[in-house]
């Protein structure tokens, strides 16, 4: 206790509180009261105006503590109170301004608090009540209200309107029953959280109530026409005290209290939904509100069959749930994943504001220099009642060789523009005098002379068809293609394998997707643009292979692919790089056969 008593106390959160009786009749006094939940700073506490109130006594300040302890574990607080007494001396609806206290440097403020004073004195009200039905009669007919509040009752479909149900009371609730609130046909509803919400004092038609939001939502309009807020019913149930029949009790003395029950009920609010101007451009799919769009790219350099991601994020403020991905068009040769989406909303009285964001991973197959076009967000703005459009910038985006050192299979071998015959059609003349000499038969016409010429024939024939054959086979630069497919793919499976030696898991799935994509689209002559796994499947087919063949190709691919995203990813690389070398062996010895 002299360690707590010595130490200065202090809440996580200061809470600075005025309050006094909502209503008080005419030439009764009561009290008011300003509690802190810590120690003021000394001398800063700063009284209101009691302009419209005599003031009998005060300020009475008055400090406590406690301490308690539940589990071994203790909590303690501190109450610091001022307390004044105050004399109404006409009647009306007063206000009593705000109080000000500073602690620690910074000042704290109370709301003002509304009062009204009555005519008639409440001690002497009771004092004349005597049973159940007069505790009825207590309750006036407003003391109770439910009440709804529509921030607007004109609407475009899909813009949000907030709807708020209030509680109105001027005797105190112990409770409630059957309670229903409407099912909001026609609208989509998103619920704000009030669990935090509090009493607040406020004049409503003249007289001064305590109000409390029970419920409170953003209604999005599905449709277009005249639809309906169906009527909230509560049943509050009330608490009077009167004074008892049976003369005075030496405990409670002599009242009675009695709880009132009443149903609560708020009024059918029609409100008229617009249907959206026509002529929606093209890529509008109902958003409604204010927004903005940004657009970026990972990079503007990739190399080939390597990943990439454009990202796309729309924030503002509106229907943000029903805002949907915009068309991404890539160029053909890219290989495009699903979109990803993350969002951060948060709903409150002003609206739904916040961002959703969407990204586009893709794999870029080709090298090259690309463009990624323009995308366009549509949305419509309630506020200028027309169609906005957000365009996106367009990025170029280059595409370099894998660098793997035997360059991209997309481009390895001759164009037809580059193949050339670089052969020589004309033999070396030989210079200098002839060394001729006589012979005793001439070797013209001789049989030897017709062997040699025959001999000559066949063998310049065999020498003009093996060249023939040659020119041919190098201006065929996809059987150049074919026959490099399996030497190059060895060279790659090498390379993975070098990479799974050093357990360096990212480079090993690339190096298997080269080889892999590389062998198909070399040794079946498959156009980038065309490398898909339906056309290598298909082209296994044309040659024989088993579909077990082919969808274990695509299982290859499909693991790779993953483990390029997800490096955690459980794939063996030992397996992968046996089941890819025995696929090229046997897809090999089936095209030889």
């Amino acid at each position: 206790m002299l360690i707590f008593v010595g130490s200065r106390a202090r809440a996580d959160e200061v809470t600075f509180r005025a309050s006094a009786p909502m209503i008080v009749a005419e030439g009764e006094s009561f009290r008011v009261e300003f509690s802190l939940n810590v120690p003021p700073d000394e001398g800063t506490f700063r009284a209101p105006d009691f302009a419209d109130f005599a003031v009998l006594a005060g300020p009475v300040v008055a400090q406590g503590h406690s301490i308690q302890i539940i589990n071994g574990s203790m909590t303690k607080s501190v109450n610091y109170t001022i307390t004044y007494v105050l004399l109404p001396d006409r009647r009306g609806n007063f206000s009593i301004g705000a109080a000000s206290v500073e602690v620690d440097g910074t000042t704290y403020r109370t709301r003002p608090v509304a009062i009204e004073v009555s005519d008639g004195s409440p001690a002497a009200a009771e004092r004349s009540a005597g049973h159940q039905d007069e505790a009825q009669e207590r309750i006036g007919k407003d003391d109770l209200q439910l009440r709804v509040r529509l921030s607007k009752r004109s609407v475009f479909k899909g813009e949000p309107l907030l709807a708020t149900f209030k509680l109105y009371r001027r005797v105190p609730i112990v409770g409630f029953e059957e309670v229903r609130f409407p099912a909001f046909d026609g609208f989509w509803a998103q619920d704000i959280d009030v669990g935090n919400a509090e009493w607040q004092r406020e004049t409503l038609d003249g007289k001064v109530y305590e109000s409390l939001v029970v419920k409170e939502c953003l209604l999005y309009p599905q449709q277009s026409g005249t639809l309906a807020v169906e009527p909230a019913a509560i049943t509050a149930v009330g608490q009077v005290v009167v004074q008892s029949r049976r003369g005075m009790d030496p405990f409670f003395g002599g009242q009675e209290v009695y709880n009132v029950r009443r149903k609560l009920r708020t009024p059918r609010v029609e409100i008229a939904v617009r249907e959206l101007p026509a002529g929606a451009p093209e890529g509008f799919t109902g958003a409604v509100g204010r927004f903005t769009m940004e657009a970026s790219l990972s990079q503007s350099q990739l190399a080939a069959n390597s990943a990439g991601t454009y990202t796309i994020r729309i924030a503002g403020q509106g229907n943000l749930s029903f805002v949907q991905a915009p068309k991404l068009v890539l160029p053909a040769s890219f290989e495009q994943y699903g979109v990803k989406t993350t969002e951060q909303i948060n709903t409150s009285a002003s609206g739904a504001s916040g961002y959703r964001q969407f990204e586009y991973p893709f794999i870029a197959r080709a090298e090259g220099e690309y463009r990624i076009d323009s995308v366009q967000f549509v949305y419509f703005s309630p506020e200028r009642r027309e169609y906005v459009t957000l365009p996106s910038p367009a990025f170029p985006l280059e595409i370099t060789p894998d660098g793997s050192g035997g360059g991209n299979y997309a481009s390895r071998g001759l164009s037809k523009e580059e193949v050339q015959l670089l052969g020589e059609d004309i033999r070396f003349i030989r210079l200098g005098r002839p060394r001729l000499h006589a012979v005793r038969e001439p070797f013209l016409f001789s049989g030897t002379y017709f062997l040699l010429l025959a001999g000559i024939v066949l063998l310049f024939a065999g020498a003009y068809v093996l060249l023939r054959k040659r020119i041919r086979d190098n201006q065929n630069a996809a059987l150049i293609r074919g026959r490099r497919a399996n030497k190059v793919a060895v060279q790659r499976f090498r390379a993975a394998r070098g990479y799974m030696e050093e357990r360096r898991q990212h480079a090993f799935y690339e190096e298997m997707l080269r080889a892999l994509w590389g062998y198909m689209g070399d040794k079946f002559n498959i156009p980038v643009a065309n490398l898909t796994k339906e056309n290598v499947r298909e082209e296994l087919y044309k040659r024989g292979a088993s579909s077990e063949d082919a969808q274990l190709f695509s299982d290859l691919i499909a693991r790779c692919d993953e483990a390029q995203y997800s490096p955690a990813a459980s794939v063996g690389m030992n397996d992968v790089y046996r089941e890819g070398l025995e696929l090229i062996s046997r897809i090999e010895s089936i095209i030889k056969r």
